[in-house]
């Protein structure tokens, strides 16, 4: 055992060193995006505008990959750190042998002596609190953990936003952190989970060939299988919470804080992945692409990878209708048992479920009533969908009538990097609060689609498209632009169209206005490869040739460029 440990502590020291020299260059990314902002407002040509976008996209990959890195170390140092822990409080077993390190189950979180479900635990306990007492001490006496929450206590009454993502959970409260988001988030208890730094590519099951009989002492026929695979991406799921600076400064006790911190960030963020996991709008809206967005395609996306699964047009055999506004009893279920039956895949090794609001899952019972005098089929509904078969999960946010379902298992969720924690206290200053802000990074898709079924019962049109909170933070939009009186085409100034023309400018000069979208973006206006300032007047080049005015809008990490084709007669 000694020697294990010894070399563990070797490959701590070397992934510290490793972590060490990439944060040290942290301070050289930082001053990259200064000089790149001050390089967009600058650049006035053609060129230069192309110019510093390449920069810009090679600044993004290599910072893409710095964070992918350091979060893969920051993982393996904790994992190797958890090990050595284990391993040097673990006695050796009676037989002599070295006693095996401590396993993670999904479902529980096993440390050294106790088995913890803290999926099973009533919502009205908190996860920490559920921890023996002793192994409660020894977790916040960890120096990491103590460094943690000394750094949480001095946020409080900070007057600037941390930015980056300066500080970061212990990785000993990783663990019960994710464990604990599963009885917030109903639905990563039935999809795929794995954990899976930087771009993940996961190979799938593709076009399984049928075996061939041939006599005993035959030859055997050779298989020709077909794997596919799917390309996840890592987009972040973040939101915060006010908390009232006194109830900091009240909370002295390090259990106490540490056990709220773990079941704040669990609902914060668990909530929010079931959502996505149904209605997630893909990487267009750097999202997850959900269940019920994907069966609504009625056309193969751009950029659809070549070596992913066939894609396959199932807006109207997956998305289907049932009439339960006449329909009762037999009639009624009979319906819906072949509406669900379009699940069916050779793929699934998994059960089904079902998700659907409480006024559904009313309606449902209400359903039965009349079905049969023996009860038998009415007790089987709480909990579980009759005649189909299957868990049902109650969520809010779905429509009424709509029901959601299929193979939990051939959706698949792929978490990213570790978690994050944040505090600002200027957004709630007059108010005295301190935002916390947790993050995490994580992607999603239905790898086989065909699995799942969206179910309207009121014979009405199902819900496809879900509203998602604003990400005002990163919304490079304009809400206006004008070039003066000038008429452009298209008429109507849409946030989403991005080029417009002028084909015959009528006067000589022109006031431009750009209108920004949220009151903190940036704009940067060129004319002619001449910078512009917003309100300002332009004087059209009349030569007879088209000449680019072109609206850069920064806002966060988004960038989006409006370009306007003018022409001016000349003379």
């Amino acid at each position: 055992m000694a020697l294990r440990q010894i070399m563990l502590r070797m490959q701590i020291e070397k992934k510290k060193t490793d972590l060490e020299a990439l944060r040290n260059k942290e301070a050289e990314f930082e001053t990259r995006e200064k000089e790149l902002e001050t390089a967009i407002g600058e650049a006035n040509t053609e060129e230069e505008q192309k110019a510093v976008e390449e920069a810009v996209n090679q600044y993004d990959q290599e910072k893409t990959a710095h964070d992918n890195a350091k979060a893969q170390l920051e993982t393996e140092i904790g994992e190797l750190e958890t090990e050595l822990a284990a391993s040097e409080a673990e006695p050796p077993a009676p037989d002599g042998r070295a006693a095996g390190k401590p396993q993670k189950v999904r479902g529980n979180v096993r440390m050294n002596r106790a088995d913890i479900n803290i999926r099973s635990l009533p919502m009205n306990r908190r996860a920490f609190d559920a921890l023996p007492n002793d192994m409660r001490e020894e977790i916040v006496q960890r120096e990491d953990v103590k460094t943690f929450l000394a750094q949480l206590r001095s946020m409080k009454g900070s007057t600037r936003a941390i930015q980056g993502g300066e500080l970061e959970i212990p990785v000993v409260f990783l663990d019960l952190i994710s464990e604990n988001m599963y009885r917030y988030s109903k639905l990563l208890n039935r999809v795929r989970v794995r954990s899976v730094p930087g771009q993940a590519r996961q190979t799938i099951a593709g076009t399984v060939p049928e075996a061939v009989w041939t006599e005993m002492c035959g030859a055997i026929n050779e298989l020709t299988f077909v794997f596919n695979q799917i390309t996840l991406d890592g987009y972040k799921v973040a939101g915060y919470v006010p908390v009232c600076n006194s109830l900091l400064e009240d909370t002295t006790d390090n259990l106490d804080l540490a056990s709220w911190i773990i079941e704040m960030l669990s609902e914060a963020i668990g909530l929010a992945e079931d959502k996505a996991i149904l209605y997630g709008k893909g990487s267009t809206a750097n999202m997850p692409l959900g269940i019920v967005t994907r069966l609504a395609q009625e056309s193969q996306p751009s950029g659809y990878p070549a070596n992913a699964p066939a894609w396959i047009d199932l807006h109207e055999t997956n998305i289907i209708k049932v009439d339960g506004t006449t329909s009762t009893g037999a009639e009624f279920w009979s319906k819906l048992a072949l509406a669900a039956g379009n699940t069916f895949t050779r793929y699934s090794r998994g059960d089904q479920f079902w998700t659907m609001n409480s006024k559904t899952y009313a309606t449902l019972k209400s359903k039965l009533i009349t079905f049969t005098a023996t009860g038998d089929i009415v007790a089987n509904l709480f909990g579980t969908l009759p005649i189909v078969n299957g868990d049902i999960d109650v969520l809010e946010f779905i429509p009424d009538g709509d029901i959601i379902g299929g193979y939990g298992d051939l959706y698949l969720w792929v978490d990213r990097a570790s978690m994050q924690i944040e505090s600002s206290r200027e957004v709630q200053f007059i108010q005295d609060n301190t935002v916390f802000r947790g993050k995490a990074r994580a992607d999603g898709a239905p790898v086989i689609p065909g699995a799942f079924v969206a179910i309207n019962i009121n014979n009405a049109a199902v819900t496809t498209v879900m509203d998602f909170a604003a990400d005002t933070a990163n919304d490079a939009d304009l809400t206006a632009l004008s070039v003066g009186t000038e008429t452009m085409t298209p008429g109507s100034f849409d946030a989403d169209v991005t080029t417009y023309t002028i084909a015959s400018a009528s006067g000589t000069t022109a006031k431009i206005e750009a209108t920004t979208a949220q009151a903190g973006a940036s704009v940067v206006i060129s004319y002619n490869g001449a910078n512009v300032r917003n309100g300002g007047t332009i004087t059209f080049v009349a030569d007879g040739a088209v000449h680019q005015l072109t609206v850069t809008v920064k806002n966060g990490n988004a960038v989006k460029v409006y370009t306007v084709n003018i022409t001016k007669a000349s003379g």
